[in-house]
């Protein structure tokens, strides 16, 4: 199994402001939604309540939530109260691939434990106000692949 970590970061590192995402890229939100078509994804619970209730749950994913309320529930997801609970849930999982979405703590918290295999970052030539960034990440210890350019859309 391959942990991996799929995130839209603008240059000064923010991903979301109040909750929400700051940018509207149809191209980047394809790619994701592409990208994480049959697979699990696993998010905190402020990620989870911040997509539009008619996408929740994601649809064609298994939905994981991570959240320290122990009677949170979320209809169609499985939720669990730690990052090594996500991971026991995913021991019985066959996906190949399973995509960490977010929020920032929860970047942070898997990439803290060592747990992230790849990283599929789109970064936004930009700088945004916002509230939640994505955590430092050493890139010269990565290795990059497929390095795409886009224009704006």
């Amino acid at each position: 199994m391959i942990i991996s970590i799929i995130v839209a970061i603008s240059k000064n590192q923010v991903i979301g402001k109040n909750n929400q995402l700051i940018w509207h890229l149809p191209k980047d939100m394809k790619f994701f939604m592409d990208t994480t078509m049959d697979t699990v994804v696993i998010m905190g619970r402020k990620n989870y309540e911040s997509i539009p209730k008619k996408y929740r749950p994601l649809n064609n994913r298994k939905n994981v939530i991570i959240t320290r309320n122990k009677s949170y529930n979320a209809e169609g997801c499985t939720v669990v109260n730690s990052i090594d609970e996500s991971l026991k849930v995913l021991n019985n999982i066959e996906n190949k691939e399973v995509f960490v979405i977010g929020g920032g703590e929860i970047y942070k918290k898997f990439l803290e434990k060592g747990l992230i295999d790849r990283m599929y970052i789109t970064h936004i030539d930009e700088y945004f106000d916002g509230d939640t960034f994505f955590p430092d990440v050493n890139y010269e210890s990565w290795k990059s692949s497929d390095i795409l350019y886009h224009s704006k859309d």
